[in-house]
């Protein structure tokens, strides 16, 4: 019989993954589609500059609000349900049980199987509740920082990736001129980071960075055609 310790390697860090895949992707794209638009009617790159960082500054400060609210609302959310599964598990046992059963059964256990686990779950209310919880509802109890935290991350991300389009302009006098580098790093900026994103969550690298690329410059484009007409 094998000795070897079984280790269980599940990927821990999608909340983190997912801010920064918000973040990351705007930063790149609407920066670069602001630049690009106005590279087309403007010779120096100072203008460009300028109006970049202050897009940069205006666009982190909404995007790490939108992150933070909606973190805020999660858990808002989260409590409001509990707080209605545990007022159900006083008022009505016999239907919550039932509801519990129904989730045991789902799993392919028989009447025998599921009674003794019933009645074990009645006998703890908080437990009962947190097994309503996940797997009635399908909700899972948020961190108590995740607001604060997924602010910053999609904030700071989203700067990141904004200042990666714009940095040519700093170097090149010319705003044609920088145009066509910041289009190269976006791109490569762009498989990049969909390469590192897959990598992270399992998923093959080399696809993720395909498709990080064609939608993030699908994006770009869209965004870049709609600056331009405006500018």
């Amino acid at each position: 019989m094998s000795t070897t310790p079984h280790i269980e390697r599940h990927f821990k860090f999608g909340p983190i993954v997912r801010d920064l895949v918000i973040g990351m992707s705007d930063g790149l794209t609407v920066p670069f589609a602001l630049a690009a638009g106005l590279s087309g009617v403007v010779a120096s790159t100072h203008i460009v500059v300028t109006a970049g960082l202050a897009e940069i500054a205006a666009g982190s400060i909404a995007m790490g609000l939108g992150g933070y609210l909606a973190a805020r609302s999660d858990a808002e959310h989260y409590v409001a349900e509990r707080a209605r599964e545990r007022q159900e598990v006083i008022d009505m046992p016999e239907e919550e049980q039932l509801e519990v059963a129904r989730v045991f059964k789902s799993y392919g256990l028989d009447e025998a199987a599921t009674a003794p686990l019933v009645a074990a779950l009645s006998a703890r209310p908080e437990a009962w509740v947190d097994f309503m919880m996940r797997f009635e509802l399908g909700l899972e109890e948020p961190d108590a920082s995740r607001a604060w935290k997924s602010a910053l991350t999609i904030a700071l991300a989203y700067i990141g990736g904004g200042l990666i389009p714009l940095s040519p302009y700093f170097l090149v006098n010319q705003a044609s001129r920088a145009l066509l580098i910041s289009v190269a790093l976006t791109m490569v900026s762009l498989a990049v980071f969909g390469y590192a994103k897959g990598s992270a969550t399992g998923v093959p690298a080399w696809r993720s960075a395909v498709q990080t690329t064609l939608i993030g410059s699908a994006a770009a484009g869209a965004a870049f055609l709609l600056a331009k007409a405006v500018t």
